[in-house]
C-alpha cells in the first residue's frame, strides 16, 4: 500500500499529490495536523525528521517532494511521463524545479514565517529582500514561459512544483503583471489534478496569514 503523509494546505503535500492525481497512482492519503502531538510522534515513526510530506511503500520511506515524483514516475507510472527518462534530457526540468522551491517558495515562506514565528517588526526587515527574490524570480518565469505552455516539455516535474509556489507566492507578492506567467498560472489552475488540489485545500486557506491576497474564486 503507498500511503502519502502530509497536510492538504501543505505547499511541498501539494506538489506530491499533484503528481499522484495525474499518474493516476492509487494511494492512501494520511492527512497530518504537526500541531497535534500524536501526529508529531507518528511523522517521527516516519521520517527521521518528523517531516512532510513522507511517502512510504512497505519499508521503503522517501522524504523531498521531488525525489518522490521521480520515484512514482518510475515505479508508478501514469499514461504521461513527468520526467524524462534520459538523464541529460531530464535536466531543464529539474533545474527549474529547483528554481521554483528555492527561488519562489523559499522567498514566499520568508515573508510567511516572518509574519508567524518572529519578533515584531521582523517582516519589515525581512520582506523587502524576500520581495525583490520574487520580482526576480517572476521576470525569469515570465521569460522562460514566453512561446511555452509548460516550463520544459510536456507537463512535468517541475509544473508540479509550480502551482503550489506561485498560489501562494502570489498572494504574498502578486505577479499580475507578468503576462506570460500569468497565463501559465491560469493554465495549471484549468487542470483536473490541480482543481482537486484546491478542493482539498479550501477548508484550510483561512489559516494562512496572506489568506487576504488569495483570489475570491478559489475560496
Amino acid at each position: 500500500m503507498l500511503t502519502l503523509y502530509g497536510h492538504p494546505l501543505s505547499s511541498y503535500t501539494q506538489k506530491v499529490l499533484i503528481a499522484l492525481y495525474e499518474l493516476g497512482t492509487d494511494f492512501t492519503f494520511r492527512e497530518v495536523n504537526l500541531g497535534e502531538e500524536a501526529d508529531r510522534a507518528l511523522m517521527r515513526s516516519v521520517e527521521p525528521m518528523g517531516r512532510m510530506p513522507a511517502l512510504r511503500q512497505g519499508d521503503f520511506t522517501l522524504s523531498q517532494s521531488s525525489l518522490m515524483i521521480e520515484w512514482l514516475d518510475r515505479h508508478h507510472p501514469g499514461p504521461q511521463s513527468l520526467l524524462d527518462p534520459e538523464p541529460d534530457a531530464s535536466l531543464p526540468a529539474r533545474q527549474w524545479d529547483r528554481f521554483l522551491d528555492f527561488q519562489v517558495m523559499q522567498m514566499m515562506q520568508q515573508i510567511v514565517d516572518a509574519r508567524i514565528f518572529m519578533a515584531e517588526g521582523a517582516e519589515e526587515r525581512v520582506a523587502p529582500f524576500a520581495r525583490a527574490k520574487l520580482d526576480l524570480a517572476y521576470a525569469a518565469l515570465d521569460r522562460r514561459l514566453d512561446g511555452r505552455d509548460w516550463i520544459a516539455g510536456g507537463f512535468g516535474l517541475a509544473d508540479c512544483a509550480a502551482f503550489p509556489a506561485l498560489f501562494y507566492a502570489g498572494a504574498v507578492h502578486p505577479f499580475a503583471d507578468h503576462p506570460q506567467l500569468t497565463g501559465y498560472f491560469e493554465r495549471l489552475a484549468a487542470r483536473p489534478s490541480i482543481q482537486r488540489v484546491i478542493a482539498g485545500a479550501r477548508p484550510y486557506y483561512g489559516w494562512f496569514p496572506f489568506k487576504d491576497g488569495i483570489a475570491a474564486r478559489f475560496l
